[in-house]
């Protein structure tokens, strides 16, 4: 499935992270360009209204005295003092994008991040190079005050802050960015319950233009975080909000609190002709000299041409067509372009290869628990025998990655200690099918019951790149008597199948932003499984029950035990017993083994052109991909004097570097 993510997962939905910049979906662009007025003040003031204990209105005196009023001045600056502001960024998508929109259906897609992720400016943002505490540097908020005995923190928004058509950035937005979440409109249920009314958030009160407060549901350990990362909605914008808002907005690029926009003319242009999509930078915007941002999103343009064909785009990055390729798949690292390729050696190309800290994408086997036969727990776990991923690991990744352990790899003390991915045992496997009733081999080796099913699933993935996988889980499954439909297809189309939970089984992978801890309810919380769960003793499982869609619950967990240990971890106030609680529930997934851990890869790495340019450190601790915190920058010397050589004999230093400050050991065996 990459990105995207809700405001915490981006979907992994084609490939490794970084072997190519983006996938993205097919177009279902609405030919209607004009639209009846409407106008949802009378709706959102209406609401405000109706919930008077969340909207709450107060007057600049009514601010608590005291406060402890912070901006983290002592956090280092992230980025460099020698970058320099200008040039084109060039990448590739594989298909035009389904839509604009941020929110509701097909929004949540691996074109985000240029519209929000990695671009957009919250209230605040987490430092990404602090060796210790999770700290948080402004964005939208010129400074901020927790308080935590009243679970609120206080914001005063920085009187610089402007969305990109040059209007303000408010304290109504902030109020109107609630009012849409918890709006049927947008058709996000996820929205609609996480910022629903006293859900997650209890209240936010509006003190001035320029100074609100937002109390949490529980005072969590991350409550500070949970404020600071919000993005408000530009209400000037949304006053047309309805009913018709998917189609009305499918194709309006909302005005952004971030460098880059897409203007009225390219967006037509784009439209037209689908091969090319060109973000502008904003020459007055108004971060570019604050603090930690203005060494940052340093080009001109991003100019991303729609590329389908991987092998294709990887030529014209050689052609000197693009700055860089994501170098993840050993093919490419080792084969294609290996260290002692004339373009390396000579020094026009780099290599860096840079360990992270974060945590890992959930690369495996998604199993719909929901289908026939995987409903079956002894059939899943003889699944989990049977998939090799050590082979896979050794063969396809080169030995270079390592094997998943849980659902939650990566967040520390967090991450349960004990819990090791079952590892592949053909007889294991077989003498669970055995219990399941795959008692007996056909003609063709696969198992099959006494009703003459045989043990044969569909394996998906939206990920071309990932097919050396699929086929080495299939050959080496088979020994075990299971047998792997291979199925490849789109990122979009893969992506839709999953959300629909039409699927068997999918090799997928959310990729989590950087947290205290795990989340469980999104994925695992049987209300994003199901319409109505359970009967009303809230244990018995309801036989009339139909997938809920659209939700990240893609293994149809519906087990009532985990949905306590869920509620109580997301009421919990300890760190020490939301631990707890994280350990039980990946004992409960564990058992529940709908979720087969594949591999996580401790780095990433990247081939660039010589005018490409990075800080001494290259990126940063939480960096996920090269480009997500825009370190880089252009040297337009050394792009002419490159492309004047290209083709000759001249050559420069070479450069194939590591950065492993960040390393982090692999958990044993």
């Amino acid at each position: 499935m990459i990105p995207v993510r809700l405001p915490h997962a981006r979907l992994l939905m084609a490939g490794l992270p970084a072997l190519v910049l983006v996938f993205l979906a097919g177009c279902s662009c609405s030919t209607q360009t004009t639209w009846p007025e409407e106008d949802i003040t009378e709706e959102e003031l209406a609401h405000y209204a109706a919930n008077p204990d969340f909207f709450v209105y107060k007057t600049i005196d009514d601010l608590p005295a005291d406060l402890p009023w912070t901006r983290n001045d002592h956090l280092p600056e992230i980025g460099s003092p020698k970058a320099i502001r200008g040039g084109t960024y060039r990448a590739r998508i594989q298909d035009f994008p389904r839509t604009l929109r941020l929110y509701g259906p097909d929004s949540n897609s691996s074109f985000r991040p240029f519209l929000l992720d990695d671009i957009a400016i919250r209230l605040g943002h987490l430092h990404p190079n602090n060796p210790g505490d999770h700290e948080y540097y402004p964005g939208l908020a010129l400074e901020w005050a927790p308080d935590p005995d009243t679970r609120t923190v206080y914001i005063r928004l920085d009187p610089k802050a402007r969305w990109s058509d040059g209007k303000p950035v408010t304290t109504e937005d902030f109020f109107f960015m609630f009012f849409m979440f918890q709006s049927p409109h947008i058709r996000a249920p996820w929205y609609n319950n996480y910022y629903g009314v006293g859900v997650t958030y209890d209240r936010i009160i509006h003190y001035d233009e320029r100074t609100f407060a937002i109390t949490m549901a529980q005072l969590r350990p991350d409550f500070v975080g949970r404020v600071l990362n919000l993005v408000p909605l530009p209400r000037h914008f949304f006053r047309e909000l309805g009913p018709d808002y998917v189609q009305r907005f499918n194709w309006r690029f909302a005005p952004t609190t971030g460098a880059y926009i897409l203007t009225p003319e390219e967006l037509e242009r784009s439209r037209r002709n689908r091969g090319r999509i060109t973000f502008v930078r904003q020459e007055d915007w108004w971060a570019n000299d604050k603090p930690n941002l203005r060494y940052r999103f340093n080009p001109d343009r991003i100019r991303i041409r729609v590329i389908r064909d991987t092998p294709k785009a990887f030529e014209l990055f050689l052609a000197g067509e693009m700055d860089m390729f994501g170098m993840n798949q050993a093919e490419f690292n080792f084969d294609r372009l290996p260290d002692h390729h004339p373009l390396v050696e000579r020094g026009l190309i780099h290599k860096a290869t840079f360990y992270n800290d974060v945590p890992r994408p959930t690369w495996g086997l998604w199993i719909n628990s929901a289908r026939p036969h995987l409903d079956n727990n002894d059939v899943r776990i003889g699944i989990n025998y049977a998939a090799n991923w050590d082979l896979v690991i050794q063969q396809f990744f080169r030995g270079e990655f390592f094997r998943m352990q849980t659902t939650a790899d990566g967040y520390g003390s967090m991450t349960h200690p004990g819990i090791r991915a079952r590892p592949f045992d053909p007889n294991r496997a077989m003498e669970h099918f055995a219990r399941a009733g795959f008692t007996r081999r056909g003609p063709d080796g696969i198992l099959v019951n006494e009703a003459g099913q045989r043990l044969s699933f569909n394996l998906s993935t939206g990920s071309e790149a990932l097919a050396g996988v699929l086929t080495i889980l299939r050959e080496e499954a088979r020994k075990a008597g299971l047998d792997f439909r291979i199925e490849i297809l789109d990122a979009s189309s893969n992506w839709r199948k999953v959300q629909e939970k039409n699927h068997d089984i999918a090799l997928s992978a959310f990729g989590v932003s950087v947290e205290m801890f795990p989340r469980y309810w999104e994925t695992y919380h049987s209300s994003n499984a199901f319409d109505v769960p359970f009967l009303e003793d809230g244990v018995t499982p309801n036989p009339d029950r139909r997938p809920r869609e659209q939700t990240n619950n893609l293994e149809s967990i519906a087990i009532a035990e985990l949905d306590a240990l869920i509620e109580r971890y997301d009421r919990s106030e300890s760190l020490d017993e939301m631990r707890e609680l994280a350990f039980k529930m990946e004992e409960i997934l564990h058992e529940h083994a709908s979720f087969v851990p594949g591999f996580y890869m401790p780095f990433f790495r990247t081939a660039y052109w010589r005018w490409v340019q990075w800080p001494d450190d290259f990126n940063v601790r939480f960096a996920r991909d090269p480009v997500e915190m825009w370190l880089f920058w252009f040297d337009e010397e050394k792009h002419e004097e490159t492309r004047g050589t290209r083709r000759g004999s001249e050559t420069f230093p070479p450069s194939v570097r590591i950065f492993d400050h960040w390393a982090v050991p692999p958990r044993e065996k």
